[in-house]
């Protein structure tokens, strides 16, 4: 018998990786239990394994009284002397329990508690394994498939692909061979729970670390990663010696190095780009392969203002927006992307508004809080629209009409240019008339009353040109580089 516990106890310690004196202990533990379970939890034992023999010494203690109250705890005098002649009052007397003689219920007490104790060291095993295993890369097979995700065995232990942490449109089968980064691992009821990812950006790190010496070995570092898992990725590196080309070393001879990595990730394209510490340089590298005609920097909110040639902006943009998203996400800031000819023209507009703006006198943010952004917005809207811009009265208004005709603000298409002619035609037929009629009515003299009013219009369009060239002028004299209206359509990550 002591031979066959022991001989178990080593069997159990090796397969299951179960240190020797743990599982002694538990084996103690699981004696206490089915002892207390049978004399009752008041009872004061103790339990140690006997290596020489293979068994376990297990003794109740009792303490010495003259007058018992409790039996299982308490013995007489006289009675403890028979045992021990020495023995004196309040002393602790031990007295050996046969452990055969535990019974069924108590064996099977201990058996379950064996079970339970094995199953918790074996499950603390695996946790303090794994725990420190976080960003490495590991194999199992496909075992099932539950709501959460798929289920893969590792060996000793399964791990869990949760179904937002796997590459979309990609698919297993029972058996099927998979290797993933070790992403999580949770101390739960049921034992440690290990997550796995395939889509992470810092699998496609460690895929690097792995297939590139020069990235391992540190003379090429990686900056940062944007994934489209299963799609499209950039990879920003950047060399730590001047001899080594961060990008060639990536590639590798022919491609063979990246390849290996995209079959990995079942096809996903691979942008590697030159990471630079200058956020202009940096952007323009992260939207490659579209060319890049400026960018300005706002640092304040990060946002980066791109301007691209018309025939760029669907390269810089990309399919369903994928590459200025990838390299949002890769420079960490928000990318507007304008074409040219819409630059252009909002420059022009947001130009033209401010120059409206000094001669109102009005802030800027008023005619922007009001929705008005550009000259032909304001010319369009009516009196009532323009009154609702604040500090704006109808002097005011009158001021800005007139000065969008005489800024030539507005480009009118050539047929209401002729329109305006024929306007302009018949206004000045019907001035002559007028004219003539006064001429020959006028009680006073021929053109004696067209002479005066002509007089007092010429005076008063004098004072009204002088007053609005001067705000004009000032407008023109103060006027600066116009960044883009903010309010334009943007591309955001």
């Amino acid at each position: 018998m002591s031979a066959e516990l022991r001989k178990a106890i080593e069997q159990i310690s090796k397969d299951r990786g179960i240190h020797k004196d743990l599982l002694i202990d538990t084996l103690e533990r699981a004696v206490r239990s089915s002892v207390t379970k049978k004399l009752g939890e008041d009872v004061d034992i103790e339990v140690t394994f006997n290596e020489d023999k293979g068994g376990f010494d297990v003794y109740q203690f009792k303490r010495v009284v003259e007058e018992i109250v409790d039996p299982v705890s308490e013995i007489l005098l006289e009675d403890a002397k028979h045992h021990d002649p020495n023995v004196q009052l309040e002393d602790e007397l031990g007295f050996e329990l046969k452990v055969e003689d535990l019974g069924r219920i108590a064996a099977q007490s201990a058996k379950q508690v064996i079970i339970q104790r094995m199953r918790e060291a074996e499950q603390e095993i695996i946790y303090e394994e794994y725990k420190d295993r976080k960003r490495e890369i590991v194999s199992g097979s496909i075992q099932r498939r539950d709501r959460s995700g798929w289920i893969i065995n590792l060996g000793r232990t399964e791990a869990l692909l949760p179904k937002e942490e796997q590459i979309p449109k990609e698919r297993f089968r029972r058996g099927d061979q998979i290797q993933a980064l070790l992403f999580d691992v949770r101390k739960e009821g049921r034992g440690p729970q290990i997550i796995v990812s395939r889509s992470h950006p810092d699998y496609l790190t460690v895929l690097f670390h792995r297939e590139v010496p020069e990235v391992g070995d540190g003379f090429v570092r990686i900056m940062g990663v944007a994934r489209d898992p299963g799609s499209r990725a950039k990879v920003a590196v950047m060399s730590t010696d001047r001899d080594v080309d961060p990008v060639g070393a990536c590639v590798g001879v022919r491609g063979s190095r990246i390849q290996n990595i995209v079959q990995e990730l079942r096809g996903e394209r691979i942008d590697i780009i030159v990471w630079s510490p200058e956020i202009t340089t940096y952007a323009v590298n992260a939207l490659s392969p579209a060319r890049i005609s400026r960018i300005t920097v706002d640092e304040e909110d990060g946002v980066l203002e791109v301007v691209v040639p018309d025939d760029q902006l669907t390269l810089a943009i990309g399919r369903k927006g994928q590459n200025v998203k990838l390299a949002a996400k890769l420079l960490g800031w928000k990318i507007d992307i304008f074409t040219e000819s819409r630059f252009g023209t909002m420059y022009k507009d947001r130009q033209g508004l401010e120059q409206l703006v000094s001669v109102a006198e009005v802030p800027l943010e008023a005619f922007l809080a009001a929705g008005f952004n550009s000259p032909m917005a304001v010319a369009e809207a009516d009196d009532e629209q323009l009154l609702t811009i604040q500090g704006l009265d109808e002097a005011k208004v009158a001021d800005v009409r007139s000065a969008i005709n005489f800024l030539g603000l507005i480009e009118r298409p050539e047929e209401d240019d002729a329109e305006g002619d024929e306007e302009a035609v018949d206004s000045g037929a019907e001035l002559n008339e007028a004219v003539d009629y006064d001429l020959g009515e006028s009680e006073n003299g021929p053109g004696s009353e067209l002479e005066e009013a002509t007089e007092e219009a010429v005076e008063a369009s004098e004072e009204t040109e002088a007053g609005l060239a001067e705000k004009v002028e000032g407008a023109l004299a103060g006027e600066t580089g116009i960044s883009a209206d903010p309010e334009a359509e943007r591309v955001r990550e």
